[in-house]
């Protein structure tokens, strides 16, 4: 289910050639994670890292970068929410698929607009619950 929900994302993107990896994990790998690589202390429910970023960006064209998502997180947001899992790891992919081909909405917020209505167009062509919101 999980690599379909990509499939659907990166064509609607219209990155069909190209790839990323996902891993789902607990929260205790993702605060290592994420103590490592942002010296951030905590659990996040999910971290992008490209792989087109940097002087090394166009080594590996089709390789957009890699995705990891707390299952224990993502299952709190979504009983939170009052949706299914897979909604909230839908969710949680688009927004890392984002950040992975040059969304940010930290660095302002038009571009945290764009990155939110970005999202929402793609949870509407992939999801069939229509009152499910943008991440």
């Amino acid at each position: 289910m999980v690599r379909q929900k990509i499939k659907q994302i990166l064509s609607a993107l219209d990155y069909n050639s190209t790839e990323i990896s996902v891993v789902i994990t607990d929260n205790s790998q993702i605060q290592q994670l994420n103590k490592i690589y942002r010296n951030v202390d905590k659990p996040t429910n999910v971290l992008a890292f490209p792989m087109q970023e940097g002087q090394f960006g166009d080594i590996t064209p089709g390789l957009l970068g890699d995705l990891v998502i707390s299952c224990e997180i993502a299952q709190k947001e979504a009983d939170n929410a009052n949706i299914t899992l897979m909604e909230r790891i839908s969710q949680l992919l688009i927004h890392g698929i984002l950040h992975l081909i040059g969304f940010d909405h930290e660095t302002s917020d038009i571009d945290a607009r764009n990155m939110e209505d970005k999202s929402l167009a793609i949870l509407r062509q992939i999801e069939t619950n229509k009152n499910l919101n943008a991440f």
